[in-house]
């Protein structure tokens, strides 16, 4: 027997369809170990950065499986993704699993040919790929353990830095300061709509919308142009034809198709690789992580095929494209259909569109320039004492690519046959003030843009660096634009202000380079750790002894605090910002962003029960209401707001304690369902509970009795014990039917 191991299950499943039962495929599912997320357990950085690996949650069973396997197979190839991240994978489930004579595989598209012409070259696993896939994840752990550990420390427990999404977020906050620091200039647009003077009466008359040449900034000059464009009398003066050449574009990376999904689809990154892995898995497209260019000669010759079949032979024009990336790396060719002749591919309504995007990006790229016809029209009064007024036009004359990709044509915009002396009859002519603007926002593609001009990051990382500054609260999106968040604000701002280096462009970029010198076997793994880690701790252990990072700034000189009228300052919650006095601790006056006082902790005149020394005080927290101890966080008593407790109350008491109500409370992950004896009885369920108990005998005859909770419209309650058989009936079911 052979045994042939890929990551996913869908593309195990293509691959075996190809083998015709050659080979047993089996899918690892991806990575099948890790680091621990404790550091001190991940990393043995004295005994030279070795990592401590875990084996992940869920895999035991898929490493059993395939040791079993293993034992039965004269052969075993392991087949993961063409990338260093796909070279680590395979080595770990050769090491994890004991696979002392795996071989390794790669190809860059799933089709039969593919993957037969792979297997005639088994080799190795590259331990040069595997080191810099290995460094790459180790630095990022040092980076990101010691960065956050110092945040933690100095603005705020729970936040988070790290090599590349802070660089990231650097480049949005750069683009708010901006902004920010915006001083618009006004300025005039001035635009008169004319019409053409036939040349004989049958002749047709044309509206033309002409524009000044030139916006000045006072409206005195703004207010002269007008008066003495409509007193005058207005001739063509000028009429320029030229014909352009529009290239097509080069094929897609991994970069240029996440940008270009976002503009044309309106797909974040995530969601356009989500969709490309799927095509990938299927045998539809070639691997989506790529930073190169370049198309094959066999990928070359079949689109030929099918420009000179759909197109005509005229149309075809053989292109190969220099990839921009100093240092290409992930995979050795764009992204491309497997197939060319087939134009259309996919399951889904998502799959379907974009794999049609690929089609035309890489058919069109190997056609013929489009030519266009670009006419300007200039014309003044006869006294010419006001600037000139014009209008460009741009008309498609030869289609060439843009035959295939037509959302890339745009409108054509026909002028009116003129000449030069015609007159032209004014309509109207207006001045309109304008104000320059600030640069725009980030979106999710211009961002991405970005980090590849700079060198940040590599094709397999833009996507997740966006969704990982997003999930931190540190940028949100709103209307495809990103905008830092005040928590963003202030963790990139200690940043620069303690740590400017190690989030600069030239740091991350350098990384990036000593990192492909690990994979071209120019540099090795503990050198090149050793190197950086040493200065980077140094540096940081330095700011150990700064002030802890409270303020964001001052407030205004006419806000002051409402309870001692002293200066305030702006200080950051969970929440966002809010106004501070600035003798706090002694005063605890406080206001909102908006000015308005903000109530701080209202005493109710109960003792603690649990401490029996503090106080209890409603105070307001992330989900409402509540009541705490004055003496937190030495004493953590907690209770809900009496209103809000009966409110959430389901009635359904607690099978844990017996003197506690299950109550409805929300949670970061959503609604959730806990005693209201909390914290001494910490039962907890996901689902909102019916009242009744599990009546489930088990095998020694005891009733289960645990709380049943609603289910869905097939089985409407299920038992809240996840190790009950009645918590998954439509399981159990099925048990019984295979028994049967």
């Amino acid at each position: 027997m052979k045994l042939l191991i890929v990551e996913s299950p869908s593309k195990a499943k293509t691959i075996a369809k190809y083998l015709d039962g050659a080979y047993e495929v089996r899918a690892s599912v991806g990575h099948v170990r890790d680091l621990p997320k404790s550091n001190k357990k991940a990393l043995d950085i004295e005994g030279g950065f070795i990592p401590h690996y875990e084996i992940s949650a869920g895999k035991e069973k898929i490493i059993a499986d395939i040791k079993s396997l293993a034992k039965k197979s004269n052969e075993v190839i392991l087949a993961t993704d063409p990338d260093r991240e796909g070279e680590a994978i395979a080595w770990h489930i050769k090491e994890v699993c004991g696979l002392k004579h795996a071989k390794r595989v790669a190809f860059h598209e799933i089709t039969k040919e593919a993957i037969i012409e792979a297997l005639k070259h088994p080799r190795d696993i590259d331990e040069n790929l595997k080191e810099a896939q290995e460094a790459r994840r180790v630095l990022d752990r040092l980076v990101g353990y010691d960065l956050s550990g110092i945040i933690w420390k100095k603005v705020r427990y729970g936040l988070s830095a790290g090599r590349v999404q802070s660089p990231a977020l650097r480049i949005v906050m750069e683009r708010e300061r901006e902004i920010r620091a915006f001083v618009p200039v006004t300025y005039y647009v001035i635009a008169g709509e004319f019409s053409t003077v036939g040349r004989m009466k049958e002749s047709k008359s044309y509206t033309l919308l002409l524009e000044c040449e030139e916006q000045p900034k006072k409206k005195t000059e703004a207010d002269r142009i007008v008066k003495e464009g409509r007193s005058g009398t207005w001739e063509v003066i000028s009429l320029e034809s030229t014909e352009v050449s529009r290239s097509p574009r080069a094929p897609f990376t991994t970069s240029t198709l996440q940008q270009t999904a976002s503009s044309r689809l309106g797909y974040s990154p995530s969601r356009t690789m989500g969709i490309a892995q799927k095509l990938y898995e299927k045998g539809l497209i070639t691997y989506m992580r790529t930073d190169s260019t370049t198309l094959s000669g066999q990928a070359i010759a079949e689109i030929s095929t099918v420009i000179e079949k759909s197109f005509g032979k005229d149309l075809l024009q053989v292109r190969q494209y220099k990839t921009k990336s100093k240092n290409a790396q992930e995979a050795h060719e764009a992204i491309r259909p497997t197939h060319a002749l087939s134009r259309s591919g996919g399951n889904t309504d998502d799959e379907k569109r974009l794999y049609s995007l690929i089609w035309e990006r890489t058919v069109s790229s190997q056609m013929k320039d489009a030519k266009l016809k670009r006419s300007k029209v200039t014309a003044n009064i006869q006294s010419k004492s006001i600037p000139d007024f014009s209008v460009t036009g741009s008309v498609v004359m030869y289609p060439g690519w843009l035959l295939v990709d037509q959302d890339a044509r745009g409108d054509d915009v026909t002028l009116p046959d003129l000449k030069k002396g015609d007159q032209l009859n004014l309509k109207t002519l207006q001045a309109i003030e304008k104000a320059t603007e600030p640069p725009n926002r980030y979106s999710e593609a211009g961002l991405i843009k970005e980090l590849e001009k700079r060198g940040i990051g590599r094709p397999s990382t833009y996507a997740s660096i966006l969704s990982t500054i997003e999930a931190r609260g540190y940028v949100d999106k709103i209307n495809k634009s990103l905008y830092p968040t005040d928590t963003g604000e202030v963790v990139i701002s200690f940043l620069e202000d303690n740590l400017p280096s190690y989030i600069s462009d030239t740091f991350t970029a350098d990384m990036e380079d000593k990192l492909d010198l690990i994979a071209d076997g120019k540099a090795t793994y503990l050198k090149t750790l050793k190197d950086f880690y040493g200065p980077f701790l140094k540096d940081v252990k330095s700011k150990e002894k700064l002030a802890k990072a409270t303020n964001m700034g001052e407030a205004p000189d006419d806000l002051l605090c409402p309870l001692c009228k002293s200066h305030m300052v702006i200080k950051l919650a969970r929440n966002g910002k809010f106004y501070s006095c600035s003798k706090y601790p002694t005063c605890t006056g406080a206001r909102k962003i908006d000015g308005s006082i903000m109530e701080g902790p209202k005493k109710l005149g109960r003792e603690c029960p649990k401490c029996n020394k503090g106080e209890l005080m409603e105070r307001d927290g992330r989900y409402g209401k509540f009541i705490a101890c004055s003496n937190y966080p030495k004493c953590k008593y907690i209770e809900q707001d009496e209103e809000l407790r009966k409110a959430n109350s389901t009635g359904v008491s607690c099978n844990k304690c017996k003197d506690g109500y299950m109550e409805e409370r929300k949670g970061r992950f959503g609604v959730f369902y806990s005693c209201s004896n909390y914290p001494d009885c910490k039962h907890i369920i996901k689902t909102r509970p019916t009242g009744n108990r599990c009546k489930w005998k088990k095998e020694d005859g005891t009733i289960c009795g645990e709380l049943m909770m609603e289910g869905t419209k097939t089985i409407p309650e299920r038992c809240s014990d996840k190790l009950c058989p009645n918590h998954n009936p439509h399981k159990l079911d099925t048990e019984k039917t295979s028994k049967k």
